[in-house]
């Protein structure tokens, strides 16, 4: 390509000024530089915001829908799992409620978060975090990441366990086709999993290389909610459902105690926000605008999902609802082809998470490393310590699936603690701190942040209170 400019060498500098502003210089035999002039500021911004883009992703960054996809499949997880267990103590009415206002607050969240990021340059949540909070709290938000991230990818392995190899109460997908044999040890099966499936797959460098698995992610979910969806409404229609209970349940202790931790448990499935920086970092053309674009989009297609799936799975299975609802679906379900659809819904999603499990893997290294190796450059130029941190990571991962008992003990306590702090308290106080920095909060948006920051605090205490007492009636 044709260009009008020469080669500098490396102990030269250029300096970039508007037209007005030239100051005179003196020109050098050595070091002949000719020294752009430009006549307006837009053109100067230009320039300048190419310049901080260049070497980047930038220009061949993930777009609109890549980035929609990307996010979207950091929210859909193994929360979706869990959520018709909600019903079955909120009650269908209060559940979708819920489900509705979680989604909002945690959109007004994200967009507080990218506002004030780009505000003061922050690259990553952590960073965002420091600025406004200081450096030890950069450091619990990024140890909040750590157990939240760490905890669902156990999870995702724990549902990937049960699906395929059975539990005690139910029978796995293998015994189902192949009887016994060595596939009914669920170590052994999500050991295999996570050496041929997922360590290929963690070991992308860039989240934007997880577009298309993301995209394929997505579309499994929906194929999983059509199917519930459609399965319900036929047994409705026949009558074969009996009518839901709308409102939570209050006549036992139990019943009170699973309210008091079931919503910190929704509150879990709507965190994203660790990796809303990442996937604003690589988004071609990008800009808070697009960004809350992206969020919105991923907002409206996630609460149309989890609204779907929590009224279909407890309206099929009733109070019988488990807190892992994939295992509901090893026995028929009354209609004609149920054993075709229910290898479709456990099987397609299991491969939801296996093509889930790299995009939440991918902020888990990414903070780690920054915890581990702060100051040692971009992690992606280290192709030695990113496969290093991916191998040691997912053997934790591993292991920790293999100690904990079920994904509803795992979610009801990072629910309680991380996922809250993630998706509410240290957004709200970002944005409650930083606003004297720059153009400031509108006092709606002051009174969204505090009401977001009040609502955190009282979920967090209620589900960590909740717990215990849990814990203690069990073991009574």
């Amino acid at each position: 390509m044709g260009t009008n400019y020469t080669r500098i060498s490396n102990d030269s500098f250029v300096e970039l000024q508007l037209h007005d502003q030239i100051d005179p210089i003196e020109k050098s035999p050595q070091n002949p530089i000719k020294i752009q002039e430009f006549d307006d500021l837009d053109e100067f911004d230009e320039l300048e915001k190419l310049a901080s883009g260049f070497g980047s992703n930038h220009d061949f960054g993930s777009g609109l829908y890549g980035a929609v996809f990307n996010l979207t499949t950091s929210v859909i997880g193994a929360g979706i799992m869990a959520l018709p267990a909600t019903m079955k103590v909120l009650g269908l009415l209060v559940g979708v409620v819920l489900i509705f206002l979680m989604g909002v607050l945690s959109e007004i969240s994200v967009e507080f978060l990218i506002r004030f990021a780009v505000q003061c340059k922050a690259n990553s949540y952590g960073e965002v975090v420091e600025h406004a909070l200081g450096k030890t709290c950069r450091i619990i938000s990024e140890i909040c990441i750590v157990i939240n991230n760490a905890g669902v990818l156990v999870v995702y392995l724990i549902i990937i366990g049960d699906v395929m190899s059975g539990s005690l109460r139910h029978i796995g997908v293998f015994d189902q086709w192949l009887g016994n044999g060595f596939w009914d040890h669920r170590k052994v099966v999500i050991f295999i999993v996570v050496v041929v499936f997922l360590a290929p797959l963690c070991l992308f460098d860039k989240i934007d290389s997880l577009s298309t698995t993301s995209a394929a992610s997505v579309a499994l979910a929906v194929v999983f909610v059509v199917v519930a969806f459609v399965v319900a409404f036929i047994k409705v229609v026949e009558g074969k459902i009996e009518a839901p209970r709308l409102t939570p349940d209050f006549r036992s202790k139990t019943a009170i105690l699973d309210l008091l931790v079931v919503i910190p448990i929704m509150s879990n499935a709507y965190v994203c926000h660790f990796n809303v920086q990442p996937i604003y970092n690589e988004l071609k053309d990008r800009s808070p605008e697009k960004m809350n674009k992206v969020g919105r989009m991923t907002t409206l297609l996630c609460v149309t999902i989890y609204a779907s799936t929590a009224i279909a799975g407890y309206l099929l299975f009733g109070d019988d609802t488990e807190s892992d609802i994939l295992t509901n679906f090893d026995k028929p379900l009354g209609i004609k082809f149920s054993t075709a659809l229910t290898y479709i819904v456990r099987v397609g999603y299991v491969l939801h998470l296996v093509l889930v499990f790299p995009v939440i893997h991918f902020s888990l290294r990414q903070t780690v490393d920054e915890l581990a190796f702060e100051g040692r450059g971009p992690l992606y130029e280290n192709r030695k310590r990113c496969v290093s941190l991916t191998v040691v990571l997912l053997a934790l991962v591993y292991i920790g699936s293999t100690m904990i008992p079920s994904i509803w003990t795992a979610f009801k306590f990072t629910g309680a603690t991380t996922a809250v702090s993630l998706g509410f308290t240290f957004p709200a106080l970002i944005a409650l701190r930083l606003s004297s920095w720059g153009p400031g909060l509108t006092s709606r948006e002051r009174f969204l942040a505090w009401l977001m920051l009040c609502l955190a605090v009282i979920v967090s205490v209620v589900g960590t209170v909740g717990n215990i007492f849990s814990m203690q009636n069990k073991s009574g």
